[in-house]
Order: C-alpha cells, then sequence, then structure tokens
C-alpha cells in the first residue's frame, strides 16, 4: 500500500509536469525510477494509465480517472504536512495542563490568563486533580508540580519557583496559648494536616540564624486532603496550618493569619513544570512555559528559573 501511494504521486507530478524527465528533476530522482513506478502501477492495476511517444505524454481514459484521485491524495498529504507544521510553530490545537486544584485556581489560571485570550486558536484542556497523573496516557503536555525534589528519566522537570512551606494561625487561635516561642512549644498545639503530606504531623525545623536543627510531633484532631479546607479551619481558629507560603501570603499580609516560629525554618518545595522528553516540542509548549515561569519568578517569595535551575544543578 504504501508502494502504491508513492507510485501514485510520482505518476501526478508526470501529468502535471508533462514527461517523466520534468517529473524526476521535480522529485529530485532518476527518469528510469519514475518511468519504473508509472510500469509498476500500470501492472498491478492491468491498466493502461498513459500514451507514450516520443514527443509527448497523454492519458488513457483509465488514467485520467485515476489522475484526479492521485491529485486528491497528493493535496491531503501536503494538507495533513502544513497542519503538523502549524501545530508543531504555532499557537493553535489542544493543549493540556495538569495540575492541582488549589495551584489551578490560585495560580495557573491567573498565571496563563492574559497568554490565553491573546491565543484564541488554543483549546486548552486543564485536569486539576490531586492524584498523580501519568503525562503519556493520559497525553498531558504540562504538569504543574510541587514537591521537596523530582526525579524521573523519562520527564524534563523545570524549576519555575522556590516555595517557602510555613506554620501558620489565626491571632484569635494564638491568643489561647502562652507565647510560641521554642520548636517544643508547638505541642500544645493542634496540628491542621493535609494528609496528601507524608508524615504530615512530623514538624522538621532549621533555625535560620544557627542551622539549629529541631523534631516536633504534633498533635492533630482535624484532618482534610485540601489546601482550600485547611486555610478556612486555619482562618476559623482550628488549630495551626501546614501549608506552602505561596498559598497564604494574602490573608498573612492582611494579618488574618500570622507566621508561627518564622525564625525557624520547614524544608521548602520547589514549583514544577513537568514535561515529556521529545526531540522537538510544539512552539505553544515553550510559550506556555514561558508564561508560567514569568508569573511563578515574580511572586513575593519566588525566584528566577535561572537563579533556581543553577542551585538545583550546580
Amino acid at each position: 500500500m504504501l508502494d502504491n501511494l508513492r507510485s501514485m504521486a510520482v505518476f501526478a507530478c508526470v501529468v502535471e509536469r508533462r514527461s517523466f524527465s520534468g517529473a524526476a528533476r521535480e522529485l529530485g530522482i532518476t527518469t528510469s525510477a519514475v518511468s519504473q513506478q508509472i510500469r509498476s502501477l500500470e501492472e498491478e492495476m492491468d491498466v493502461l494509465l498513459l500514451h507514450r511517444s516520443t514527443r509527448k505524454l497523454s492519458l488513457t481514459e483509465a488514467g485520467q480517472a485515476f489522475f484526479h484521485s492521485c491529485q486528491e491524495m497528493v493535496a491531503a498529504a501536503e494538507r495533513g504536512r502544513i497542519r503538523i507544521s502549524e501545530l508543531r510553530d504555532d499557537l493553535v490545537g489542544d493543549l493540556r495542563i495538569a495540575t492541582t486544584p488549589e495551584l489551578g485556581a490560585m495560580h495557573v489560571v491567573p498565571a496563563l490568563s492574559c497568554w490565553l485570550a491573546a491565543h484564541p486558536s488554543l483549546k486548552v484542556h486543564f485536569e486539576a486533580d490531586n492524584r498523580y497523573i501519568d503525562l503519556i496516557e493520559e497525553r498531558i503536555d504540562i504538569a504543574i508540580r510541587m514537591s521537596p525534589t523530582l526525579a524521573d528519566s523519562s520527564l524534563i522537570a523545570r524549576p519555575m519557583a522556590r516555595v517557602d512551606q510555613i506554620l501558620c494561625a489565626s491571632p484569635t487561635y494564638l491568643r489561647k496559648f502562652a507565647p510560641i516561642q521554642t520548636p517544643e512549644d508547638l505541642t500544645q498545639l493542634e496540628l491542621l494536616p493535609i494528609d496528601l503530606v507524608q508524615n504530615p504531623q512530623d514538624i522538621y525545623l532549621t533555625n535560620a540564624a544557627t542551622g539549629e536543627q529541631k523534631h516536633v510531633f504534633m498533635p492533630a484532631r482535624i484532618h482534610n486532603n485540601n489546601v482550600f479546607v485547611t486555610k478556612s479551619l486555619c482562618l476559623a481558629g482550628h488549630g495551626v496550618g501546614r501549608i506552602l507560603y505561596l498559598d497564604v501570603q494574602k490573608e498573612l499580609a492582611r494579618g488574618d493569619l500570622v507566621e508561627v516560629l518564622p525564625q525557624w525554618k520547614m524544608q521548602d518545595y520547589i514549583l514544577y513544570a513537568v514535561t515529556l522528553k521529545r526531540e522537538q516540542q510544539p512552539t505553544k509548549i515553550y510559550r506556555c512555559l514561558d508564561a508560567l515561569s514569568q508569573y511563578f519568578s515574580q511572586l513575593p517569595g519566588g525566584r528566577s528559573v535561572r537563579r533556581l535551575t543553577d542551585e538545583i544543578t550546580g
């Protein structure tokens, strides 16, 4: 079948150029190779396609009918080539982005809002879920993930920002207790753990000034698996949230929440944009990554992608 398609393209070129030699020059092959392709077609279909003479070629009735089909095939192939080129080089077609509901609503959509408005030919699919998503199986172009580390040889992970993990609570809640001055004081408070974090009640802290390290286990009564729920519980005065600074920066700025033990730091997280390893990525993926990188590098507490890359690989 593939040989037939190639021969049909050669036949169409012969008719359009009105000679075997003209088709050979157009296709970059020898005249004898062109002649062989036409002969093979005629033998397989058991029909004469061309009347040959020393001066010119002319189509038989069967050749005329067949030529129109060959033209349509070549035109369809050219349309397909152009479409592939557009999908590779232009901001058109589908773009599938996976993220968590929290990151999606609070940051990914704001990061891409103006960019999406500027490129109406893009069809964007957001997959907002806390579960691990297989990029290949679910045809994801870009996944936004937050992790202390990320290693997978089949993926390319581009760091977007380094984000602090903090403990915070409402001023009303903290007034119920004696001042929290040391990590050991945390044990009198109730943690509001997000169960997506491994061992969420184990709190490992490092003193920013001295480098001293401490580990405390905080009691917890109310558990959940969502950042929005944790933040609501914190604001309502039900305990201390273990949460990313990125998710509560506005509440901290307004004073609705207060950071607990700000001089003691937990392990920070890195926000990654993850893509598959490919020889060539479509331009729309690179442009989307640029928009995300610009947004996250300008957030309070964020750092530039270049500096993050140097820190991680250096």
